[in-house]
């Protein structure tokens, strides 16, 4: 793992300190400041941060439930690590659940959601203006274009499996492995085909563009890792 001490805790913003503790882990996991497969140590962490075992534990048994960390027997805790056949495995659900949820959006969403989720567009395009193309960080919840379109099928289902089971370990790998690459531009023009799709209310449309661009996603990972 790296240095725990680049693991900063907000100022209180009136969650419990397991709340600040797990946010801070998350964050570190999520963008690779404490690397896949690290040692989560938790004596060290606690020693570093000044927290109580206890608090420690609670937040490592959410992140656990978020299956961004995972037990072994006489290993411990550690960041979770999945093979490369896991990480198909999971893109290949990614695509047919994202893909039924924006035919869904297309269908449920109101004029008004589809207006905002422009309007988070626009913002991406101009920060990837301000990388130069080389960066595409969305931020998590609300502000990522994918979990609003989600949101926006109105599935409770699907809303469950993609904005919280699978979703922070979702997340790490397109933090870690797309948003910084020659993809970013390519990306962006698929989100601007998918919001078109759900402006025109065409559920085929915006199935299929979703699909595709999770194709395209889990291709450009599997350049990454090889």
């Amino acid at each position: 793992m790296n240095d725990p001490a680049l693991i900063a805790l907000e100022p209180s913003a009136g969650g419990t300190l397991t709340d600040r503790l797990f946010d801070a882990l998350q964050r570190a996991i999520v963008e690779g400041e404490m690397p896949q497969g690290s040692k989560i140590s938790e004596p060290e962490l606690a020693r570093r941060h000044g927290v109580s075992r206890g608090s420690l534990r609670e937040a490592i048994a959410r992140l656990e439930a978020c299956k961004l960390v995972e037990r072994k027997p006489n290993l411990g805790a550690r960041v979770v690590e999945l093979s490369a056949e896991q990480l198909i495995e999971i893109f290949q659900l990614r695509e047919v659940l994202e893909g039924m949820a924006a035919r869904l959006a297309a269908q449920a969403m109101t004029d008004a959601e589809i207006d905002a989720l422009a309007a988070l567009l626009e913002q991406h395009g101009q920060q990837i203006e301000q990388e130069q193309g080389q960066a595409y960080f969305q931020k998590q919840g609300d502000l990522d274009f994918h979990f609003r379109i989600v949101q926006g099928s109105k599935n409770r289902q699907l809303i469950g499996l993609l904005c919280e089971d699978l979703y922070h370990l979702l997340r790490m790998y397109r933090v870690q492995f797309g948003m910084r690459s020659k993809r970013c531009r390519q990306a962006f023009e698929e989100h601007q085909y998918l919001l078109s799709a759900l402006r025109s209310r065409d559920p085929e449309m915006a199935e299929l563009v979703m699909r595709q661009h999770v194709r395209s996603s889990l291709r450009n990972l599997e350049q990454a890792l090889s």
